[in-house]
């Protein structure tokens, strides 16, 4: 019976969305440091086989700069001691793009599965020692779309799609999983079994902004740890952001999003997932990720908005900036004021918000009212009223505005 190493070690990643932007922010720099830090890293961890559990890029189109970034990693990987690499498409990417390469990149022990197979056999993937010992099985899953895994039928009714899809997700990974436990009894059954997958299970945390796409419209919260056949040792998800064990298990782990994706994950630590086998049994340790650019969110009044920044300029933060304003004073120079708060430090101001006024004007809205059905003086009328202004005020401040509006109107009208 074949023998794999006293210890193998697989490093678990995903949802890098290379080429995502910040409010309009690009962030190459971070990406490409991310990327150097985790090729050092399967170095210094000696690990021998790397998993990307999808959403590689933020677009179906990703940008020169994204590609080059992603090819130089994977170069950089390929001539290391890390002997494997197995990348699944996410919904964020396109199948058709990462596949594109697959063939030329299979001849450097990286292996590419970009959407669902004819064959699930394809999937399944048998990794070898540098003896040509079989050392891991992996059954690469990528995300699953509709299509994959369900036939659409006239007059279906939308509780019947749900039930079909959690069916067909089900039956592809029993599939796999049949497959794998096969080839595992014939090379030698202490030969570890992983998963992946990129999916929302049930329970999985989210935060806001953290820009994470609805998988399956109407059966999200339904997509339970049962779908997943016992045999797998360790299944590696991704598609959620938050670092974290799917249904309490430690070993059916979402590694999350290395690198913050919106000013919700500021506060939040991120790691990746290294996976140490004896045997067919894991062991699983969270690797901190650096921060590489910090993101600070403040909010509240203005004093409390004032003083913090006065801390960080103290402190020579390099952050970028969210201020949400929530005071109720009416500060009608809130960007001006805070421009000139930031000005000669490192700190960048990527976006501001006036929270106080957005929930004024809404709440005195009807229930089923939203701004667009309120036109520019509405919404004037509304600030004037959640604000208190004396009455002997109104007049001045409308008379104000209305010159504002029909400027920006005549200037509207020179334009065309």
């Amino acid at each position: 019976m074949n023998q794999p190493p006293p210890q193998l070690r697989v490093l678990h990643t995903s949802d890098w969305h290379i080429g995502r932007t910040l409010y309009g922010r690009k962030r190459y720099a971070e990406f490409e440091a991310f990327l150097s830090w985790l090729a050092e890293t399967t170095r210094e961890n000696a690990i021998d086989a790397l998993l990307v559990a999808g959403d590689v890029f933020d677009s179906s189109a990703p940008s020169h700069r994204s590609q080059e970034l992603y090819y130089r990693f994977l170069c950089q990987v390929a001539d290391s001691p890390c002997r494997h690499v197995v990348v699944i498409a996410g919904n964020h990417d396109s199948p058709s793009f990462l596949n594109a390469p697959r063939e030329l990149l299979r001849t450097l022990n990286i292996y590419v599965i970009g959407h669902a197979t004819a064959s699930p056999a394809d999937e399944v993937l048998t990794l070898c020692n540098k003896q040509g010992v079989p050392e891991l099985i992996v059954c690469a899953v990528p995300y699953l779309r509709d299509r994959d895994v369900r036939t659409a039928e006239a007059g279906e009714r939308p509780e019947d799609k749900e039930q079909k899809l959690l069916e067909g997700i089900r039956a592809h990974y029993t599939a796999v999983a049949a497959l794998a436990e096969q080839k595992r009894t014939e090379l030698g059954e202490n030969i570890p079994i992983v998963a992946m997958g990129h999916l929302f299970t049930a329970g999985g945390q989210t935060v806001d902004g953290d820009g994470v796409r609805d998988l399956y419209v109407g059966s999200l919260a339904h997509v339970t740890a049962g779908i997943f056949p016992p045999c797998f040792n360790y299944l590696a998800l991704g598609h959620l952001h938050v670092p974290q064990a799917a249904s309490g298990s430690e070993t059916m782990r979402y590694s999350g999003s290395p690198l913050p994706m919106g000013f919700g994950e500021a506060t939040q630590s991120k790691s990746v997932c290294q996976v140490s086998f004896n045997g067919t049994t894991p062991a699983v340790r969270l690797l901190d990720v650096p921060v590489f650019q910090q993101l600070e969110r403040i909010k509240g009044s203005w004093d409390n908005i004032l003083s913090r920044i006065r801390e960080l300029k103290a402190a020579g933060s390099q952050s970028w900036l969210e201020v949400l304003y929530e005071g109720s004073e009416v500060i009608g120079d809130l960007r001006e004021r805070l421009e000139a708060e930031v000005s000669g430090s490192g700190m960048e101001l990527l976006r501001i918000k006036n929270n106080r006024i957005i929930d004024r004007v809404l709440s005195q809205s009807h229930e089923e009212e939203t701004l667009d059905d309120l036109d520019v003086h509405d919404v004037f009328e509304r600030c004037l009223a959640a604000h208190d202004v004396p009455a002997e005020q109104r007049v001045a401040l409308r008379r104000t505005y209305a010159e504002a509006v029909l400027s920006l109107h005549d200037d509207d009208m020179l334009a065309e």
